[in-house]
């Protein structure tokens, strides 16, 4: 790839780290507006939950940055000619930085601050290697960020969406906050989403990258759509009863047991590992993703077969056994939704795969088994979601 087109590349992605920022203060700042607002009327369930997933994410992510931050420092100290990625301060310092929650803000600071610096010096002023490595450099920080917002994104966005879908429909609260608080938490999801599959792919040597325009729209139609429609459906299922959250937690239990029976190793600590074992098994509560590194189809096809189960069965069970808890509008509306989304994102799962996927093979949906080791970064990315 000549120089132009990775300086062009990595513009584009210098300007969409400051959106991904943007949206990611402007996000947690709604739910913490929501927070108070519950608070303020009395609604201390609300606001409990609320600031729960709030402070899930936040706290999720700040621990992974620093164990990263971490095993790069000790990676650093034993092939000095790896260090790519440090942002030199001691670890004290960067254990104070996660403690006081404004690690991924360093983050995202040092990594628009070296690719301001990289972007717009002189282009005589380093030879064509050094601007490889710069360039190759601000992949790995942004790969970082790509995983610790996809992370935070499951544990707060998503929960942040079900509940205040369940709010609104279950007890036709709504308010302007309330929208705009679903509004950023979809669009945090999202983003999080593309980001993260185009980074993936790209740390692979021998992969090919996804391409922009239709590829990338309709593999972002099936996650949207496959997401929203699992939401909607717990959503009536919560509404038929609070109970039911037992379920969920018994679904979330079991990918949880998927992923441990798997034995992935992707953090360097027992404690760490069987912390990203959970998380997974949340992140399967809502979209599937690849944890085994090879093919997936029998397990995806079990996976969405059991959701579109779920998603058939819990608006006809809140139509038979309640349905005086929703007006038939609702229901019909939100059944619509359900239905209409699980058959459209798998629709699109199947053509991606089949026909748009940049492999042109199946078997290789979701790759996570990348091959090379040029940084602890890169190699951390490839083992991400892998056994």
């Amino acid at each position: 790839m000549d120089g132009t087109l990775t300086e062009r590349t990595t513009v584009l992605r210098w300007l969409l780290t400051i959106a991904g920022l943007l949206l990611h203060v402007v996000d947690v700042w709604t739910d913490m507006a929501l927070v108070l607002k519950y608070f303020q009327e009395r609604h201390f369930l609300w606001t409990g939950l609320t600031l729960v997933f709030v402070l899930s994410g936040l706290v999720v992510m700040q621990i992974f940055s620093f164990a990263w931050y971490r095993d790069d420092m000790n990676d650093a100290l034993l092939k000095p000619e790896g260090k790519t990625s440090m942002p030199g301060l001691s670890k004290c310092s960067l254990a104070v930085l996660h403690l006081h929650g404004v690690g991924i803000f360093f983050r995202y600071y040092f990594l628009i601050k070296r690719g301001f610096k990289v972007l717009w010096r002189e282009t005589n002023s380093c030879s064509e290697e050094e601007r490889k490595y710069e360039h190759h450099r601000l992949f790995c920080l942004a790969a970082d960020l790509s995983m610790l917002r996809l992370l935070e994104s499951f544990l707060e966005s998503v929960p942040q969406l079900l509940l205040q879908l369940y709010i609104v429909l279950g007890h036709q609260e709504c308010s302007v906050m309330q929208y705009l608080s679903m509004t950023f938490s979809f669009l945090n999801v999202a983003w999080a989403l593309v980001d993260y599959q185009r980074c993936l792919r790209r740390s692979f040597p021998n992969v090919k990258d996804m391409l922009s325009g239709l590829p990338t729209a309709v593999y972002f139609l099936y996650k949207l759509c496959t997401i929203m429609s699992h939401l909607l459906s717990y959503t009536l299922l919560l509404i038929l009863s609070t109970y039911s959250s037992v379920a969920l937690a018994v679904i979330w239990l079991l990918g949880t047991a998927w992923t441990h029976l798997l034995q992935t190793d992707f953090c360097s600590s027992r404690g760490l590992e069987l912390l990203y074992r959970a998380v997974i098994g949340f992140i399967l509560t809502f979209t599937f993703f690849n944890v085994k590194g090879r093919d997936t189809r029998a397990a995806m096809t079990a996976y969405y077969l059991f959701h579109s189960l779920i998603n058939m069965a819990v608006p006809l069970l809140l139509a038979l056994l309640r349905p005086e808890l929703v007006t038939p509008t609702v229901l019909l509306s939100v059944s619509g939704l359900v239905l209409g989304g699980s058959v459209l994102g798998l629709a699109c799962l199947v053509i991606y795969y089949l026909f748009l996927h940049p492999s042109g093979k199946w078997l290789q949906a979701d790759e996570v088994d990348g091959l090379g080791d040029e940084t602890e970064t890169t190699s951390r990315l490839q083992k991400f979601l892998q056994p």
